[in-house]
């Protein structure tokens, strides 16, 4: 058994803290992987895992063992398809991140188009709101809605991005016109907490910056919920554009304070440094700037 297979076996392990899950993730018996860990610990002469009935979990040697062969695997897989792709070739695992509240809406039928387009990708989608370590977690790829400052990564904006506030015609008559954002403060607010500041919305008035602090009958970290909420007559809502386009586009809900949204963000795909783009991580990149293009032409991410 070689070394590489070893180390993959160890990952798999880590991964799903257990060797069933491991085993059944790689077609493998329990007992076989175990056997892979186990030679791997006597070659290496450290123990790399603590094991108990419930769980398994990595010891201080083996948390260390654990980021540097992320990384010469990341590498090892790199140099395989960048010579794969040079013939054209796109195959292989790619391991992404992406926002949940992004992945119920349009993420996840972008990702699921690229895999249909290529059969020999094998994807390995992490849809999760928390703000991941590419370098140290092994993720080829992150999608991100920032304003990027990471130096320690590169960067392609693949789709502008803007929130809205919305309401139904009910709330509206109910609770009235907002003309200015404070106004918010005193109506019903659908608050969605995946949204960087929760409870403070943020705005441009007046050529500075403002924050509200609005409250409301509901907080959900689901934009898809807050959107039912919204359609319900629930409130005011702030939601990025692409949630509730075609419900703008049908009257369904009305677009607020347009004036004082702060200026656009963006969508962006995001990686490591590496001396060598793999064609597998360059492929989804070029993918998603056409998918989101595709989109943004037609109003359904935001408006340039």
């Amino acid at each position: 058994m070689d070394a590489i297979t070893r180390m993959r076996c160890f990952i798999k392990v880590a991964d799903h803290k257990g060797f069933s899950a491991a085993a059944r993730e790689m077609g493998r018996s329990k007992a076989l992987v175990s056997k892979y860990i186990g030679e791997l610990e006597d070659e290496l002469g450290v123990r790399l895992l603590n094991r108990t009935t419930r769980q398994v979990s990595l010891t201080e040697t083996g948390e260390a063992y654990y980021k540097e062969a992320i990384d010469i695997l990341q590498r090892i897989d790199d140099l395989q398809a960048s010579v794969q792709s040079a013939h054209g070739e796109v195959r292989g695992r790619l391991r992404v991140s992406a926002p949940r509240s992004m992945g119920d809406q349009m993420m996840n039928r972008a990702m699921m188009e690229f895999l249909k387009e290529n059969p020999e990708i094998v994807m390995d989608l992490r849809l999760e709101d928390r703000f991941v370590d590419l370098v140290e977690e092994g993720f080829d790829l992150a999608i991100r809605v920032t304003d990027l400052a990471d130096s320690s990564l590169i960067a392609r904006r693949i789709a502008p991005f803007r929130t809205v506030i919305v309401a139904t015609d009910e709330v509206i008559e109910q609770f009235g016109l907002p003309r200015t954002p404070q106004d918010l403060s005193q109506k019903p607010c659908i608050i969605d907490t995946n949204y960087r500041f929760k409870q403070n919305w943020a705005f441009e008035q007046g050529g500075q910056r403002v924050s509200v602090s609005v409250s409301g009958p509901i907080e959900v970290n689901s934009a898809s919920a807050a959107r039912e909420a919204a359609l319900l007559n629930l409130g005011y809502l702030r939601t990025p554009l692409f949630f509730v386009s075609g419900d703008v586009r049908n009257g369904r809900l009305q677009v607020l304070l347009d004036d004082y949204e702060p200026a656009e963000r963006g969508i962006y795909a995001v990686y490591p440094h590496r001396r060598h783009l793999s064609g597998k991580v360059r492929a989804l990149v070029d993918f998603l700037v056409a998918w989101f293009g595709k989109r943004s032409a037609n109003n359904l991410v935001a408006t340039d």
